[in-house]
């Protein structure tokens, strides 16, 4: 069965753009469009997409007004709905997703953001990690260290103790998807994400000892 990607903008020319990026890359993948947050709404719960790529600037009805807000009203609705579907938000106006921090964090699928600016490959970078749970915001999103206590506990485990995966989810009561989730989110605070030929994990204990959340 083919991937589902939901494609929402209102510039045709950008729409357009993207879908061929996408398509070129996924050849299989099933993509479909749509201008309005009344269309994207409907479609999500038709076809059960795996990935949502959109814009935040984006009309409600047809001939309506594009608004940041009503992609923000948009976006938090399906976080709520869909919490394992992938999102890339690909906008000019991506700080405003500051607001939405602490349920972007919660998140269970993956949660991208790409400038409206980047090159076609950079952007089919932020797709692969959003398809991959990955979390990637910029750094004006992460004021400060912010690092909740569950993930603190998955560092001392996984670093100061040798703990797998596996182990610290039984330490922490856990499941391993929870522990996945956890890397996810401490990684993104610590401006940690792949990079071919690093590993992920030497990054992660370096970054984190470098902040002084390790010995």
């Amino acid at each position: 069965m083919s991937q589902v990607f939901l494609i929402v903008d209102d510039h045709e020319s950008v729409l357009a753009g993207t879908c061929s990026v996408l398509q070129g890359q996924y050849p299989e993948a099933n993509i479909i469009t749509a201008s309005t947050t009344s269309e994207v709404s409907a479609l999500a719960e038709e076809t059960n997409p795996e990935l949502i790529v959109m814009d935040l600037s984006i009309p409600k009805e047809p001939e309506g007004q594009p608004r940041t807000d009503n992609g923000i009203e948009l976006l938090q609705t399906l976080l709520s709905e869909y919490p394992s579907l992938n999102f890339v938000v690909q906008s000019a106006h991506a700080k405003a997703l500051i607001r939405l921090k602490p349920v972007i964090d919660g998140h269970r699928g993956g949660f991208t953001i790409a400038e409206k600016s980047l090159p076609s490959h950079e952007m089919l970078i932020k797709v692969d990690w959003s398809l991959k749970g990955l979390l990637y915001t910029p750094a004006d999103m992460r004021t400060g260290l912010e690092i909740k206590p569950e993930w603190l506990k998955l560092l001392q485990l996984a670093f100061n103790d040798g703990f797998t995966d596996k182990a610290v989810a039984q330490k922490m009561n856990v499941s391993e998807r929870t522990v996945r989730h956890y890397w996810t989110r401490v990684q993104d605070a610590l401006g940690v994400y792949p990079d071919s030929g690093v590993n992920i994990r030497i990054q992660t204990y370096n970054e984190a000892r470098q902040s002084g959340l390790l010995d």
